[in-house]
């Protein structure tokens, strides 16, 4: 009889969660309550594990998170279930308190309102509905089986019960679909963008026509890196979204997002790195940006004071920060509206993101932008300033090789290896290539877009017979190459000589 009420236990957990995902989706997805629960570990996770997290998992770290989040609760739900015999409270107990949990995890968001709690509320009054109706169906069968000549063992009792369990994972079921599909309409936006005032050179031809594997030029919108600490991607209304520009200011100001496209607008070509971007890992990509300056927008409310901290907040209260003197140096930062010919796409910021090029993504990008604070380091601190990470974080010359992939058996003969190398607002101007124990050879640079933008190269190799190490190196526009000694991405960017072995048979 344990097992059977840790079942029912568990499905009525599984149907509170559903209702309570449902219930997020019509107001804040991000305020369902796994969820909630979610960021609530994701900011009290240690930085090491957060870095260990990234490495492993990638970017399925999110689906691990809450999947444990939901492990967890299910293993406690079914503990309450088994020690219920005899005992009505152990499993309301829990569902209330997993509901207080929630409301609470929800109400600590910087932009919590009364709203938030909500789907935590809905989540508990529909979990003990659902177990108050399974447990009634398991009363029935006990008295049943306890009147053999009126009902035998395994008679209709125990098919009602199978039933309404069935019953209630269907329910679940298609309150989660239902949930993803009403998340899904309300993230699809659409905005025309103007032309820009400066736009940019046509791209020339990238040498992915030529080299087999290497990575495209420029790298389309849906297969661009996506890093940040949200479970769930923020809904933004453009009719409702401002710009605030305020703090150390002469004229505090606010656009709408019309007054922000109406201003001139810029067109570049920038590659971005993630900070959490392992020696010759994924986390970097190249695209055409399209906003406004930063300067165009900051000298129109003017600097007072001492101010040195550009603070930029997110819609969901995220902060970045980023150095005023970087920021306004002359490079292309910009406010993004549009990537690739197209407004932003929801996931990299819709409507609009900070971008500073040469910095890694958490001092100069933040995603879903509202707010941008002129203001100090001693003043205020950002997240990740908060979490001892790097407050001057410029992105380390770094290389990869894209083709043959590690591990990879290729066949002895004539064989390209090639990749990308970046070196942000230095260029890259030379790119090398050990094979074993050799001496460093030079690769062939593809294209140049510009000191902000990657560079593709390739060198023809003739394969033989066994294995081999395969290492390259990018040197910058200054000079400087690409560093051998190995750090972590912890607290300033990776750093290290990336290589991978094939074998060649």
């Amino acid at each position: 009889m344990g097992a059977v009420r840790a079942l029912a236990a568990m499905l009525a957990t599984v149907l509170a969660i559903a209702a309570g995902q449902l219930a997020a989706a019509l107001f804040i997805p991000a305020t369902a309550p796994v969820l909630a629960v979610g960021s609530v570990a994701i900011d009290a996770t240690p930085t090491p594990v957060k870095d260990w997290a990234v490495s492993t998992f990638g970017t399925s770290d999110k689906t691990f998170l809450v999947g444990g989040v939901v492990v967890v609760t299910l293993m406690v739900a079914a503990t309450a279930g088994v020690l219920s015999r005899g005992r009505r409270w152990p499993v309301p107990l829990v569902l209330v308190v997993l509901g207080l949990l929630g409301g609470l995890a929800a109400a600590s968001r910087p932009t919590a309102t009364a709203v938030d709690v909500v789907p935590s509320g809905v989540a508990t009054l529909v979990g003990l509905a659902g177990y108050c109706g399974l447990v009634g169906l398991i009363r029935r069968r006990v008295r049943s089986e306890s009147r053999t000549e009126a009902r035998p063992p395994g008679g209709l009792s125990r098919r009602r019960f199978l039933l309404g369990s069935v019953a209630a994972a269907a329910t679940s079921a298609a309150l989660f679909l239902l949930s993803r599909g009403v998340e899904a309409g309300r993230t699809i936006r659409s905005l025309a963008l103007p032309g820009p005032a400066s736009p940019a050179q046509a791209l020339p031809l990238g040498l992915e026509a030529q080299v087999h594997g290497i990575s495209s030029l420029q790298t389309p919108s849906d297969r661009f890196y996506r890093v940040d600490t949200n479970l769930t991607v923020p809904d933004v209304d453009p009719a409702g979204w401002s710009l605030s520009i305020d703090g150390m200011v002469e004229h505090p100001y606010s656009l709408t997002l019309d007054e922000l496209l109406g201003m001139p607008l810029v067109e570049r070509d920038i590659t971005m790195t993630c900070v959490s971007n392992e020696v010759g890992g994924p986390y970097v990509g190249s695209a055409r940006w399209l906003g406004v300056r930063l300067t165009d927008l900051l000298g129109r409310a003017g600097t007072t004071g001492r101010s040195n901290q550009l603070l930029s907040t997110a819609v969901d209260g995220f902060t970045i920060s980023t150095p005023l003197s970087v920021a306004t140096d002359g490079r292309d930062a910009m406010v993004a509206v549009g990537m690739n010919g197209a407004a932003l796409p929801s996931a990299h910021g819709f409507p609009a993101r900070l971008l500073v090029p040469g910095l890694y993504g958490f001092v100069g990008a933040t995603k879903w932008l509202t707010r941008l604070t002129l203001t100090t380091y001693t003043a205020r601190q950002a997240y990740w300033t908060r979490r001892q990470w790097a407050i001057d974080a410029p992105v380390k010359t770094g290389s990869r090789i894209d083709t043959p992939v590690a591990l990879a058996t290729i066949p002895p003969g004539r064989t390209p290896i090639g990749g990308v190398a970046w070196a942000q607002h230095r260029g890259v101007s030379r790119v090398e290539v050990r094979i074993d124990d050799g001496p460093w050879q030079p690769a062939r640079l593809g294209p140049d877009v510009g000191s902000d933008y990657w560079r593709q190269w390739w060198l023809p190799w003739d394969a033989t017979s066994g294995m081999h190490r395969l290492a390259v190196r990018a040197t910058d526009g200054h000079g400087v190459t690409q560093p051998a000694t190995r750090a972590t991405p912890f607290p300033d960017g990776a750093s290290g000589i990336p290589d991978v072995l094939v074998t060649v048979a």
